[in-house]
């Protein structure tokens, strides 16, 4: 019984991790942005699941996170700062990114 338990337990362990993993960063993300940033671990930026639950519930966490791309900087994160736009990204591929970061969960 205490064996099945563990099994189910590390099952939905692994369920769990394997849903931000399943994500696949977007072509224009992995091209601008993924140099410095991954969807599911710090790089030189924060992860982006990360910035995810730090506008969590926000209404506006879209675009309070395009205009933080659009303008670069370091955004509380403590961590080298971000140049504005990244690498050149254009505003459409900004806010595509930035929906995407947003519903990450």
């Amino acid at each position: 019984m205490k064996s099945i338990f563990i099994s189910m337990t590390v099952v939905a362990g692994l369920m769990v991790a394997g849903s931000v993993q399943a994500t696949d960063m977007p072509a224009v993300g992995k091209t601008k942005c993924g140099a410095c940033h991954a969807i599911d671990k710090k790089m030189v930026g924060p992860a982006w699941i990360d910035v995810a639950k730090k506008y969590k519930g926000d209404v506006n966490a879209a675009s309070k996170i395009a205009a933080n791309i659009t303008k670069g900087g370091e955004f509380g994160w403590k961590m080298s700062k971000m140049p504005p736009k990244g690498m050149n990204a254009t505003d459409a591929e900004i806010k595509s990114l930035a929906e995407f970061i947003a519903g990450l969960k």
